[in-house]
């Protein structure tokens, strides 16, 4: 799980949200508009298109966002049609990283992360490369101050969960694909707030970085993120907390 928590605590503590919103509500509105195209805009009938309205709303995007971005989707607007593609590759240190792209131009995305991962140590790699190191995982953050330990527990693997763990201030609940909405429901039935929610694909085996191949992967996973055609990106890498605490300042 550290690459998926560590990064999610680096954006935490860079206010990495709140300095992004319209970047964050763009590949929010792409991944809602393809959603409803491949799987037809009731979110009750598309668990993909509920999770990214999920997600969506909360980001705070409005609804009147949401709604545009389905009727795109369904062809009741008009609107820019994407490929969806994923990209695999290797980090400083040898870190496995998937990329997954919602794009409209595949020449000029590839070229941009090839230059990405050659500027920051890493290189592109073949599909199936590092793909078998990743699995589906529902992944859902509840920060401690919000509940206690043993009452969270208790509801996450009653509904379904199959592990809680800690990571800095948060509980961090793993679920199978297929349990994560009965579990999401669960905890949003008793008013817990949820400061993330996502099925993910989570590492089976880390690699431990320190030195400079630490701080070059955080600066590839920002340049990464930081693209308008790449939704999100997945990384097998180990950072540890104190060396967390200075990139993180």
């Amino acid at each position: 799980m550290s690459g998926h928590s560590k990064w999610s605590t680096i954006k935490r503590k860079k206010g990495k949200a709140d300095q992004e919103r319209g970047r964050i509500f763009t590949k929010l509105i792409k991944e809602i508009t393809v959603a409803a195209r491949f799987g037809g805009g009731d979110p009750d009938a598309n668990p993909r298109l509920r999770t990214a309205i999920l997600t969506a709303k909360t980001s705070s995007m409005p609804a009147d966002n949401i709604k545009r971005a389905i009727q795109k989707g369904t062809g009741e607007l008009e609107g820019v049609s994407y490929d969806e593609i994923n990209y695999e590759g290797y980090g400083p240190g040898g870190v496995a990283v998937m990329v997954q792209v919602l794009t409209d131009n595949k020449n000029r995305v590839v070229a941009e992360l090839r230059h990405l991962f050659s500027k920051y140590g890493g290189n592109m790699g073949e599909t199936g490369s590092v793909g078998w190191i990743f699995s589906k995982s529902g992944v859902i953050e509840v920060e401690k101050s919000k509940i206690g330990e043993d009452e969270l527990l208790e509801l996450a693997l009653e509904s379904g969960a199959s592990d809680m763990t800690h990571e800095g201030d948060l509980f961090e609940i793993t679920t199978p694909p297929d349990a994560f909405e009965a579990v999401r429901s669960a905890i949003e039935k008793k008013g817990i707030p949820m400061a993330s929610a996502e099925v993910t694909l989570v590492p089976s085996t880390t690699v431990k970085l320190e030195g400079k191949h630490a701080e070059s992967m955080i600066k590839l996973m920002d340049a990464l993120e930081e693209n308008d055609d790449v939704q999100k990106v997945y990384a097998n890498f180990d950072i540890d907390d104190a060396t967390l605490e200075r990139l993180s300042a």
